[in-house]
């Protein structure tokens, strides 16, 4: 079994105290404990460069990176097929959830993940998603 990796958990984990930061240590110890294999995809890491750089915290670009680096056992690339599937989930009636997200949930398709770690409540308007909580 894989869980995908969304931005907002390193960028919790890095940043400033936060209730969702305790829950983001307690969501990642409990799957690395459970043994599972933890993905993500190129595009998270681009949420985390337009975030920070929105914000102009570009301080915490690098230690972002390296956290969710060092969490994931594997980044998913993006191809032509994902964003045109991207494009027919968002088409389906899913506009409860971003194009970005749509993007995670077609490349989590790809590749047969259907858990994801995040705190994005969008994700739970999708039927073949499980957002995990703790």
């Amino acid at each position: 079994m894989m869980i995908f990796v969304d931005s907002n958990i390193p960028m919790y984990l890095v940043g400033a105290p936060h209730p969702h930061k305790h829950e983001a240590e307690r969501l990642l110890e409990a799957a690395i404990s459970a043994g599972e294999r933890l993905v993500t995809d190129a595009e998270v890491f681009q949420e985390i460069l337009h975030r920070y750089s929105a914000i102009h915290r570009l301080d915490a670009v690098s230690p972002t990176f390296e956290t969710l680096l060092n969490i994931v056992d594997e980044v998913f690339s993006i191809s032509l097929a994902d964003i045109q599937r991207a494009r027919e989930i968002l088409l389906a009636g899913a506009e409860r959830i971003s194009a970005r997200d749509a993007l995670h949930v077609a490349i989590m398709e790809r590749e047969r993940v259907v858990q994801i770690m995040t705190f994005d409540t969008g994700f739970d308007h999708i039927a073949q998603v499980e957002r995990l909580r703790t």
